[in-house]
């Protein structure tokens, strides 16, 4: 069994498939930025993105010039959503085939840690670019949807997206906005917008939708991720407030399954 994620430490949860000596360099380097979890087998590496939320995964690219790259191809075919990240810290006769071979199974970043270069490159690469996507990706399209937005009006979508991972009631949001429910909703309500509950909804049914990009994850994989109490909480929910089930909610929405379609 592998070890379970510490969530409660700082920086990003990373799952890791590294040759002995390179973990010692990775550990070193992490500097707070991110933690990584090695495993040897990619089994592991799928049970630390569906069930313990790891926000990217690490690869050796020696690890992959000595064993088979066909379960690795699994991992990022399953997860593409997750960021997979090649590390090379040696260059032999078989690193351009390993190379090519990465490449072919989808994955796309390349960080050479021979120069300390390197290193800065993937602290920033894991703190910047593997951090929160949906997030990101939202608020950019807000942005563009939404015209001369007030301060107070982003900084109110800004905190909702930032919560929605974790937050599940109107009374955490209102704490983040450090104030009471009641306050929050008479807000909303006295001027004729829905009430903050149904953002806070919406808003987790987006995460729902980015997360089911990834069709290696079940939907037990994301009611866990939002933190619902079951797969058949998070079920009634999406059947609440889309009116679909949750299989037909990933059809219709996620943008993966659309195209197999």
């Amino acid at each position: 069994m592998p070890k379970t994620f510490r969530s409660n430490l700082p920086g990003t949860a990373v799952t890791a498939m590294l040759t002995v000596d390179e973990r010692l360099r990775v550990d070193a380097a992490s500097s707070g930025v991110f933690r990584a979890h090695h495993r040897v087998d990619t089994r592991d590496v799928l049970l630390d993105v569906r069930e313990h939320r790891a926000g990217a995964v690490l690869v050796s690219v020696r690890y992959c010039e000595e064993d088979d790259q066909n379960s690795l191809h699994r991992v990022v075919r399953e997860i593409p959503r997750i960021p997979t990240i090649a590390l090379l810290t040696q260059v032999t006769n078989k690193t351009p085939q390993a190379l090519l071979q990465l490449g072919h199974h989808g994955v796309r970043k390349v960080i050479d840690v021979r120069v300390p270069q390197g290193w800065d490159d993937l602290r920033q690469f894991l703190s910047e670019e593997c951090g929160d996507l949906v997030e990101q990706e939202s608020l950019k399209n807000l942005g563009c949807l939404v015209e001369n937005m007030s301060h107070e009006c982003w900084t109110f979508f800004e905190t909702l997206f930032k919560a929605s991972e974790t937050v599940t009631s109107v009374c955490q949001l209102a704490v983040r906005f450090d104030m009471l429910p009641s306050t929050l909703m008479s807000r909303f309500f006295r001027v004729g917008l829905p009430a903050p509950k149904r953002y806070l909804a919406m808003t987790r049914l987006i995460r729902a939708a980015y997360l089911f990009e990834n069709h290696g994850f079940s939907v037990a994989n994301v009611a866990n991720h939002l933190e619902y109490s079951s797969p058949q909480s998070f079920g009634r929910h999406v059947r609440a407030m889309m009116g679909v089930t949750a299989a037909d909610f990933r059809r219709l929405y996620s943008r993966t399954m659309r195209a197999m379609i």
